[in-house]
C-alpha cells in the first residue's frame, strides 16, 4: 500500500493531467448535465486533495532532515502556491470573480484560526488537559497577521480613491509592496536570527530565557534535490489542474444560485485540508508549536502572498478585484483576531480555548448561508 502510495499518487494525477488536456474541452462543454458536472468536480476535487497530501508528506520528510521551521515554512509556501494558482485560474478564466480571491483569504482566515485551531485545542485539551507551546513564535506570527489582514480586508472599504472595497492602482502598488516587505521581512527573522522563536520550548517558565535549538544534521544535496524534485512533481499537476476546477467550479456556484462566497470556502478547504490534517495530528502528539506554525503560518503566507498576486493580475487584466469585506465580516474578522491574541498570549491552552474558537467558526458557517 506505501508503494502505491509513492508512486501511484504521482502517476495517477500526471494521468489526470494528460486525460484533461486532450478530452478536456469536450468534457467542459457538456456540463450543462448534472452527472458530468458533478463527476467532474468530484474528480477534480479529490485528485488535487490527494496530491496535496503528497506535498504534505514531502514537505514533512524536509521537516525531518531540515528541523523547523524550515519544514512548516516549505509545506506553507507550497500550498499558497496551490492557492495562488486555483484563485487566478478562476480570475483569469471565468467571470464574476471580483471577490473571490477575498472570499478565500477570509475563508482561510476562519477556517485556519477558528476551525482547525478551535477543533486542534478541544482535542489537545481532552487529550492532554493543557498545552504548552512557543508564545515568542505565536506572537510574532500575530503581529504580521493583524495589519496585513487589516490592510488588506477592511482598509479598501474605508479609502476614498475607489468605491466598493477596491483599491486604485497606486494604493494598489504600495499595499503589495509593503505587503511583500513585511512578508519577507518576517520569513528572513523567522529562518534566520529568530528562527529559536518557531521551535517547542525546553522550558515553560515565563522569565526563563529559551536554548537556541539542537543543529539538524545536514541533508546530503542529492537527497534535497530529490525530495524538493518529489514537491515539483506533486505540485505541477495541481496547478495545471487548476484551470479545469476554476471552469466546474465557477459554472457550478452560477447554475445552483450558491452564495458566491462558497467558491471561496471550497478553494480554502482544498488547499488547507492536508495541511490542517496534520496540523491536528501535531497537536494530538502533543506538538503545538509546530501546529501553531502550521496554521498561523498558512494565515500570514495567505495574506502576504495573496494579495501581491491578486492584485497584479488585476493591474495587468484591468480586472476589478474587491478586497474589501461586508460589515458583518469586519465583525467576525475582527472578534477572531482578537479572540487569537487572547488564546496565544499565554503560556498554556486549555479545551475552553478550542470550544470559543469553534463557536466562532460556526458562525463564520451560518452568515455565509444566511448572511
Amino acid at each position: 500500500m506505501a508503494s502505491f502510495t509513492k508512486y501511484g499518487r504521482p502517476l495517477l494525477a500526471w494521468l489526470t493531467v494528460a486525460l484533461f488536456l486532450v478530452y478536456g474541452s469536450g468534457w467542459m462543454s457538456e456540463l450543462s448535465r448534472d452527472t458530468v458536472a458533478i463527476s467532474l468536480f468530484a474528480w477534480l476535487f479529490v485528485m488535487i486533495v490527494w496530491t496535496a497530501f503528497g506535498v504534505v508528506h514531502e514537505a514533512e520528510e524536509l521537516a525531518t532532515r531540515l528541523g523547523e521551521p524550515f519544514g512548516t515554512l516549505i509545506l506553507t509556501l507550497s500550498i499558497v502556491i496551490i492557492e495562488v494558482a486555483l484563485i487566478s485560474a478562476v480570475m483569469l478564466g471565468g467571470t464574476g470573480t471580483a471577490t473571490l480571491a477575498r472570499d478565500t483569504m477570509f475563508a482561510v482566515l476562519m477556517i485556519v484560526l477558528n476551525g482547525v485551531v478551535g477543533l486542534g485545542l478541544l482535542i489537545g485539551g481532552i487529550r492532554h488537559h493543557e498545552q504548552t507551546f512557543n508564545l515568542q513564535g505565536a506572537s510574532s506570527y500575530l503581529s504580521v497577521i493583524i495589519p496585513l489582514a487589516t490592510i488588506a480586508l477592511v482598509l479598501p472599504n474605508f479609502t476614498t480613491s475607489t468605491s466598493d472595497g477596491t483599491l486604485s492602482p497606486v494604493q494598489a502598488v504600495a499595499f503589495s509592496l509593503l505587503t511583500m516587505a513585511l512578508y519577507g521581512l518576517f520569513l528572513w527573522l523567522q529562518t534566520g536570527r529568530h528562527k529559536g522563536y518557531f521551535v517547542a520550548p525546553k522550558s515553560t517558565a515565563p522569565n526563563e530565557a529559551e536554548p537556541p535549538p539542537e543543529p539538524q544534521p545536514k541533508m546530503p544535496p542529492r537527497e534535497l534535490a530529490r525530495r524538493i524534485g518529489m514537491l515539483l512533481v506533486y505540485l505541477l499537476p495541481i496547478v495545471i489542474l487548476s484551470k479545469s476546477l476554476a471552469k466546474v467550479l465557477d459554472y457550478g456556484i452560477d447554475a445552483t444560485g450558491a452564495p458566491p462566497a462558497l467558491g471561496g470556502i471550497i478553494i480554502a478547504m482544498l488547499v488547507f485540508t492536508p495541511e490542517g490534517i496534520s496540523a491536528l495530528i501535531s497537536i494530538r502528539g502533543d506538538q503545538l508549536t509546530r501546529a501553531i506554525n502550521l496554521c498561523l503560518g498558512a494565515a500570514a503566507s495567505t495574506v502576504g502572498l495573496t494579495v501581491p498576486a491578486v492584485l497584479a493580475i488585476g493591474l495587468f487584466t484591468g480586472q476589478s478585484v474587491v478586497l474589501g469585506l461586508p460589515s458583518a465580516s469586519i465583525v467576525l474578522l475582527t472578534a477572531t483576531l482578537v479572540l487569537s491574541t487572547l488564546t496565544f498570549s499565554g503560556w498554556r491552552t486549555t479545551m475552553l480555548e478550542g470550544a470559543v474558537h469553534l463557536s466562532m467558526f460556526v458562525v463564520f458557517l451560518v452568515l455565509t448561508f444566511s448572511p
